[in-house]
């Protein structure tokens, strides 16, 4: 059988509603700063590139993996391999398996962990906790943009525009801080947006579909307290510093 007789996939036609965010058909104007970048700011594969440069400071948030559907953070594991979880250090070199570990078919450590990271744009129960303290940094958390990368197999977004951030390019959408949960209700294999930033670009969050971090670039003081929040596994990073 040649490539050519295998049937194309079918997607359903995206709507104008992604959960309860908004998506932008027309007017993209509010992610323009996103693609206005020079070079060396923000290229493809570092911190400024996934979120956005020109922040006083940077984190970066693990995406936790799991025991029994159960959080595990990267120092549990970390410490159960002999390593240690640094603010560059990568899922595969903490556990000694080489990059492509996504196609081993045995994995984990017994009573440690069983599930790799989520690879992706944040996943759910890391973005709840982030919520509360993005929206103690910004005065509009009702006025928030949002990047979707139309890359994404679930839904055709071929029909809507596109903004273009390193390597991707996005779809606009609009909403409260709070709604950029709700597409997590529409299935549980539906990804939350990309990239996230209230209207008075007091912070960006970025994420990406190769990617088991989250990275945030804001002031100091968000992301001291992003550092210090104990429902979340964070590290300080640097604009420049890769991504993982």
């Amino acid at each position: 059988m040649r490539i050519d007789d295998y049937p194309l996939v079918h997607r359903e036609p995206a709507s104008e509603r992604y959960g309860q965010l908004r998506v932008r058909t027309a007017d993209l104007s509010p992610a323009r700063w996103l693609t206005e970048r020079t070079a060396g700011q923000g290229d493809f594969g570092t911190v400024a590139g996934v979120a956005a440069p020109g922040f006083a400071a940077y984190a970066r948030v693990l995406h936790p993996a799991s025991l029994d559907e159960r959080p595990v953070r990267w120092s549990t594991v970390a410490a159960a391999h002999d390593r240690e979880a640094a603010p560059l250090s990568r899922w595969h070199e903490l556990i000694g398996v080489d990059a492509f570990y996504q196609n081993d078919s045995e994995y984990g450590l017994a009573g440690v962990w069983d599930e790799h990271p989520v690879e992706g744009p944040t996943p759910p129960d890391v973005a709840r906790a982030l919520i509360p303290v993005l929206a103690r940094h910004t005065r509009t958390p009702e006025h928030c943009w949002f990047g979707l990368w139309h890359g994404y197999g679930h839904l055709d977004f071929d029909h809507f525009p596109t903004f273009a951030t390193p390597g991707r390019d996005e779809i606009l959408l609009s909403g409260s801080l709070t709604e950029a949960l709700s597409p997590a209700s529409l299935d549980e294999f539906v990804e939350l947006p990309d990239l996230w930033w209230p209207q008075d670009r007091a912070w960006c969050l970025g994420g990406d579909v190769d990617l088991v971090s989250t990275y945030i670039g804001g002031s100091p003081e968000l992301i001291a307290e992003l550092l210090a929040a104990t429902e979340l596994e964070a590290h300080p990073v640097s604009p420049g510093d890769p991504v993982g």
